[in-house]
């Protein structure tokens, strides 16, 4: 078994500040949870960027760039740009901070789908901020836009010009297949990235049949070609990760998948949660990959070829 790397996601654009106190803002927050994260094992650090005061998903790459640089200045972990930004984001908004950072990784999402947040909004009687209840409300009435031309755009304008390679995030068995149609096309090139979720509504439930049809799929689909990781939202999040472990596959965790660390009990950050995955991950025999064993699998251009 190849050793399992372990993806962070540090703060996400899902969650509101409401739902937890420990939810990294701030660029000094976000860039001390991503030292932490990388310290407890992490080898992947998936980020985004909020508003420093209201917390609210922030696309600006100069919001982004009071962070990378300090992170690449204190771990050797693989910084990996979301470019799924907040929802309701143009894909240009989404894209910005990406190509001017030209990260070694990138997130990029593989089709549309209803990503549907808003049952989180009748949970709270009330929002530190005004934005938060109307940003997860509207979700009812809303599709993620990941179409054929825009995720081409990506792939040309980030990763052909700038050399990133992409986290592959697959929401549903479609987006495997037109993962496949890029790939057939040329655009994408092994050793590529699968991220495989479950959990969010709109997309494949929570059922481990899910994991493992998708992942039969994926074999089926791309051979050798491929790395895969597992996540999964909510209460989902630890044994969907263990599920791909004992597959041997890796593994996501962080607060933008989800806040708790067990039933009913926030976590206190995201180092407690790559600690937790890291205790089982070595307690079912496996080790965890460095950031180079994590570079060198990914076919990753190193952190000396950025841009921060």
């Amino acid at each position: 078994m190849k050793p399992i790397i372990i993806t962070c996601a540090i703060t996400g654009g899902i969650h509101t500040p409401t739902m937890s106190p420990h939810l990294p803002i701030t660029p000094d927050q976000i860039t001390q949870a991503s030292v932490e994260a990388a310290e407890a094992g992490a080898s992947i650090l998936h980020l985004h960027a909020r508003h420093p005061e209201t917390g609210k998903p922030d696309p600006r790459p100069e919001t982004f760039m009071e962070f990378l640089p300090r992170i690449k200045q204190q771990t050797d972990a693989v910084v990996n740009i979301s470019t799924g930004g907040g929802l309701g984001m143009s894909i240009e908004e989404r894209l910005a901070a990406a190509l001017k950072a030209s990260p070694e990784m990138a997130s990029m999402n593989m089709g549309s789908l209803n990503f549907g947040i808003f049952p989180m909004a009748d949970k709270y009687e009330r929002f530190q901020h005004d934005w938060e209840k109307p940003f997860l409300e509207m979700t009812k009435d809303f599709i993620f836009p990941n179409t054929f031309k825009t995720i081409e755009y990506g792939l040309r304008e980030l990763g052909e010009a700038h050399g990133t390679r992409f986290e592959f995030e697959c929401y549903d068995l479609g987006h495997l297949y037109n993962l496949a149609h890029f790939v057939d096309k040329g655009l994408i090139k092994p050793p590529f990235f699968i991220q495989l979720i479950y959990g969010i509504l709109g997309g494949a439930g929570a059922d481990p049949d899910n994991l493992m049809h998708m992942h039969t799929i994926a074999q089926k689909l791309f051979g050798d070609q491929y790395e895969w990781s597992v996540l999964a939202a909510g209460r989902h999040q630890m044994p969907f990760a263990t599920q791909a472990a004992m597959l041997g596959g890796n593994v996501r965790v962080g607060l933008e998948d989800s806040l708790y660390i067990g039933k009913g009990e926030l976590a206190t950050s995201n180092a407690q949660q790559v600690a937790k995955i890291r205790g089982i991950v070595e307690a079912l025999g496996h080790t965890v990959a460095t950031p180079e064993e994590a570079r060198a699998r990914l076919g990753l251009k190193g952190a000396s070829a950025v841009s921060f």
